[in-house]
Parts: structure tokens; sequence; C-alpha cells
């Protein structure tokens, strides 16, 4: 795809995000994926129990969802730029938009705040519906969650998935627009690795082998637009010093790779804590506190990580707009 074409692609998915969304009851190609993904890993667990035949199937689940996602967006890209052009950068677009879940994890952070940010916010009422919201989007069982805890959480969730959900899938469309291949292919093979971790990236039984693969290949992907991201908070920060210390403080005691960074670096921004016990299907597990109890939890704060993320991904656009128009001035078309 021409430079510009790509540019003019990654400027309308963002706004169609920023706008829309993903628009209630269209297909969307996650469901797809989670489809393919949800068949196969059922028919494998059902069929085999070998440890080494479960591992190889998750390397056959992993290149083949990510390879296969990718390839489908090309061809769809293709097949519509041998049509029109225009018919061609218009599915690019809406393609490349599903790709970004910032408007959806904004929806998603307000849909469980609203009944918490009324004047009865405190009341058992007003939790109850909380925590009945807050349950579509967590793992955590919510039944008995207080006031702050479901603060907590909604905080943990949007800055967790401000990476692998907004920040990473920009990054990787960023890559392939400054590469002929343009935004699509590789935004949909990374939106198939955190697809594929979701729904079968687990340590524990039955997806301890069938997930390893998937569980990894992510966390390397998301490495590099992790750390990026940090970098761009540790920057908007106002004091950056601080904030990369309490994250080279705390960060690395986290499990994951990448969530424990991105997690710290807002905790670190907005002077608040994150982290602490939680309780899955009726068992609880602990981790790391992340930053410093500065502050309390509140809607407003997790309104300013939301805003945080909407300006790191304003910039990181701009930028990447700004590097096209270089690229076209020095490389003519």
């Amino acid at each position: 795809m021409p430079i510009e074409s790509s540019a003019i692609v990654l400027a309308i998915a963002s706004f169609l995000d920023y706008l829309i969304g993903d628009p209630w009851n269209w297909l969307h190609p996650v469901q797809v994926m989670g489809w393919v993904i949800g068949g196969y890993s059922k028919w494998m667990l059902g069929r085999f129990s070998g440890a080494t035949v479960r591992r190889v199937a998750g390397v056959v689940l992993g290149i083949g969802m990510m390879g296969g996602s990718g390839l489908v967006g090309w061809l769809m890209v293709w097949v519509a730029n041998r049509i029109h052009p225009v018919m061609g950068m218009a599915i690019a677009s809406v393609m490349l938009a599903s790709c970004f879940a910032g408007r959806s994890l904004r929806r998603a952070a307000e849909d469980v705040l609203q009944p918490l940010s009324s004047e009865s916010g405190a009341s058992e009422e007003s939790l109850v519906v909380a925590r009945s919201r807050l349950s579509r989007y967590v793992g955590r069982d919510t039944e008995h969650l207080s006031r702050d805890e479901i603060l907590r959480a909604v905080l943990e969730t949007v800055t967790e998935n401000a990476v692998d959900g907004v920040m990473a899938p920009l990054f990787y469309a960023i890559v392939g627009a400054l590469l002929p291949i343009g935004s699509v292919p590789l935004a949909l093979a990374y939106k198939a690795a955190s697809t594929l971790d979701s729904m079968v990236g687990y340590k524990e039984a039955p997806y301890t082998d069938l997930g390893w693969f998937s569980a990894r290949t992510e966390d390397v992907l998301t490495w590099l637009p992790c750390r990026l991201t940090v970098l761009s908070l540790v920057l908007v920060s106002g004091n950056p010093g601080r904030v990369w210390q309490v994250c080279c403080r705390d960060a690395p005691q986290d499990p994951s790779p990448n969530a424990g960074w991105s997690e710290c670096a807002y905790a670190a921004v907005l002077g608040v804590q994150v982290g602490g016990t939680n309780t899955y299907r009726g068992v609880t597990k602990h981790k790391p506190l992340l930053g410093d109890a500065l502050r309390p939890i509140t809607v407003e704060r997790i309104e300013r990580a939301m805003g945080l993320t909407r300006t790191m991904f304003i910039g990181w656009v701009a930028i990447a707009l700004g590097l096209m128009v270089v690229e076209k001035g020095i490389l003519p078309l």
C-alpha cells in the first residue's frame, strides 16, 4: 500500500475508534478469532491428552491464528483495492479501527463508574449495580467488592488494557504503515496474539500445554510497545525521575513482564497504589503492590488515566503521520 494511503488509513481508523468505537451487534474480527480458537481448543482438549501433542498443537494454533488473521486482512484489502483504491482504503480503515479498543475500553470503564459517580454512589444499591457491571469485564470475583476495591479493579483493567488493547495494536499498525504491507495485517496478527493469550494463555489446566506458545508469544510481541508506553507516560508525567524510579522498584515484582510495568507506570503518574488481594472463582491470589498510596483511587483519577491513554494515542499517531510525510518526501513513489 502506498505510504500516503497508509497515512490516510491510519488517520481515519484512529478517528473512527475515537468517535464510534466498536458498534454493538456488528461482527467483530475478535469474535471470529474467538470462534476459531474456541472450536480448535475444544477439539484438541477433547481428543488428545498428551502434553507433547498439546504443546505442538499450541504452536500450530498460535502460528496459524496470527498468520491466518494477518493474511485474511491483507487479502481483503488487496481485493478491495483491485475494485477501487477508495474501497481499499475504506475497508482497511474499518478493519484497522476494529483493532483499537480505546473507545470500547472507555465505554466499559464508564459503564462501571456511572453508578459510583452519582449522589448515591456509596449506597449498597449502587455498589450492587457496579459489581454486576464489573463482572462483565474482569475475571476476578466481584460479588463482595467494596467501593475502593471496585475502583482499583477498574483502574487495573484500564491501565493493563491500555497497552494490549490500545497502544500495542497502534504500534504494529504504525510499523505496518511504514512498510509496503500496510497497517491491517500486522495489527490483526497482534490482535490474534492478544486474543489467544486471553483465551488459552493460562498456566492452569487444561490450557497449561495448549496455551504456552500463545502466552509467551504475546509477552514477546507486547514487550516493546509496553516499554514505549511506559516511556511515554514518564515523559508526560511532569515528574519523570520519580515515575521511572517507582517503575524500576515495583514493576519487576509482578509476574507478568508487561502488565506490571503498564499498571505501575500509570499508578506512579497518578500517585496511587494498585495490586493486592483478588479472588478468582473462590481462589485467593495476591499480587504485588505497585506504586505509592499518596492519594486514593477515585473516579476522577481513573478518568485521568483514560485521558493519558488518549493523549499518548494521539501523540503516537501524530508522530507516525509525521514520519510518513518525511518518508514520502525522501522516497518518492
